[in-house]
């Protein structure tokens, strides 16, 4: 029962929301990684580029984040449509972004997999706040 009710969508505000929010997108984040990083690995396996492999595992990540933050973890107050479209405005920021760090790490030695698991710690929290606050309102 307790697990059904942290998986329930957030309500009311304060500090106990924001952190039950914060910890769903967190978790949804953590499934929506899995899916990035499966692709990403078949990918790199086949012979891909890290960097190319890890755009297009991007996108797989992508869809399955939207779907879980739309209806699991954030209350949209205008629709799919337009939660839809700023969320590919976002995505393709958060793309962008991913693949400057992901690139820049690589370039100062780092290698794939740590520098990866890096540039998406560093990613989560301004994803949070951009979601939150612009996305799903």
């Amino acid at each position: 029962m307790a697990i059904r009710k942290f998986l329930s969508r957030p309500q009311g505000n304060g500090i106990i929301h924001w952190l039950h929010s914060f910890s769903l997108h967190v978790a949804t984040g953590a499934i929506a990684v899995a899916a990035h990083y499966a692709v990403m690995y078949g990918l790199v396996r086949s012979g891909m580029q890290g960097v190319a492999a890890s755009a297009v595992g991007f996108g797989a990540g992508a869809l399955t984040r939207f779907a879980l933050s739309y209806w699991h973890v954030f209350a949209p107050s205008r629709g799919m449509t337009t939660a839809g479209a700023r969320f590919v405005l976002a995505i393709a920021l958060q793309l962008a972004l991913n693949t400057l760090l992901l690139a820049g790490f690589l370039r100062i030695g780092w290698s794939l997999w740590p520098a990866q698991v890096t540039t998406t710690v560093l990613m989560t929290f301004g994803n949070y706040l951009v979601y939150r606050f612009w996305v799903f309102r």
